[in-house]
């Protein structure tokens, strides 16, 4: 495997969320800005699955949208393959780019369009791309598509009411896969389904990572879900990376305090009687949030140089954690 075939380097999304300029003027209101990724950094290497988790707010989905070219980043860069995608998208060059990353949406009866038939709905990728322009043809890569996410041909004809959440999730998938990417953006996939579809459409996405050699972006608040899919993870909070490690290494022994509130929230069916620490407080206000370390109002290893100065995401032990008690050894 050649590694890093996605890379980001201190990506930053703002978004102005000011009143209008009048109601600012007569009111005396300052603008708002809102941080909602701030300074994010990491690598994927070909064939490998990285997940990002975080409470909802954190920015996961805005890392999204920004590799993929649906946001403008305010700062920072995302590379493909030693390109940037950035300018790459914004140019004519980025529709060659486009065939070779795309996303699967969150929720599957928002992203699919209720007047147009399945067939309509898999086959405009490749109408749109000139990979197939041919009717006869053109049925035919539909029906294998359909055929690689477990549906039958006869499911062209039909349209996205006629469907069960899980398929049309899976409808989803074959829309993405239509131009034979290389990388695909999984923005919570399975999150508005049931849980034993859920079991269904991670398997196939695996399924379909090892006949096809995808690299994944998985964008999920369900620690269950990514310990099944993961190689990697990186924990967010409030627009930043507090915490990015191999998937063994952060389930057996996290090591930043909000990771370990993460995994305390989640049942404990083994009762194996581990002390546990609850979740504690709010997640602050991203319009004004706190200064050193976000985290520091909910974190109970918390001190002076904590709510004075930010942490910086360094290696220790072989993970990057953005967190002072750690780096001093308090934890």
């Amino acid at each position: 495997m050649s590694a890093g075939l996605v890379e980001v380097r201190d990506l930053a999304k703002r978004f102005d969320v000011s009143a209008p300029w009048l109601n600012r003027l007569l009111e005396g209101k300052p603008r708002q800005i809102v941080h909602a990724v701030d300074g994010v950094s990491f690598a994927i290497e070909r064939g490998r699955t990285l997940a990002l988790v975080g409470e909802s707010g954190c920015g996961k989905s805005t890392v999204a949208k920004l590799m993929v070219g649906l946001h403008a980043p305010s700062a920072g860069a995302v590379r493909f393959d030693g390109e940037d995608a950035t300018q790459a998208l914004a140019s004519p060059r980025g529709q060659g780019l486009r065939r070779r990353l795309q996303m699967i949406f969150q929720d599957p009866y928002a992203s699919l369009n209720p007047r147009w038939s399945v067939h309509d709905i898999v086959a405009e990728p490749l109408v749109e791309h000139g990979i197939e322009r041919d009717p006869v043809a053109l049925r035919e890569r539909v029906a294998g598509l359909l055929a690689s996410v477990k549906l039958g041909a006869a499911d062209a004809v039909k349209y996205p009411h006629q469907f069960s959440g899980g398929q049309r999730q899976r409808i989803s998938i074959a829309r993405a896969l239509a131009t034979e990417p290389e990388f695909l953006v999984c923005d919570e996939p399975t999150s508005a389904l049931d849980v034993s579809v859920q079991a269904q459409v991670l398997n196939l996405m695996k399924d379909l990572q090892r006949e096809r050699g995808l690299t994944y972006l998985f964008i999920s608040h369900n620690l269950a879900v990514v310990r099944h899919v993961a190689d990697e993870v990186g924990v967010m909070y409030l627009g930043r990376l507090v915490e990015m490690a191999p998937k063994h290494a952060l389930f057996s022994a996290p090591r930043h305090p909000y990771t370990r509130m993460l995994l305390d929230a989640i049942p404990d069916i083994h009762l194996s009687g581990r002390a546990r620490t609850p979740v504690q407080g709010e997640v602050p206000n991203p319009l004004n949030p706190p200064t050193g370390c976000s985290f520091h109002p909910r974190c109970p290893h918390a001190n002076q140089r904590c709510k004075a100065e930010r942490p910086a995401l360094q290696a220790v032990g072989g993970i990057r954690v953005a967190c002072h008690a750690v780096e001093e050894g308090r934890i």
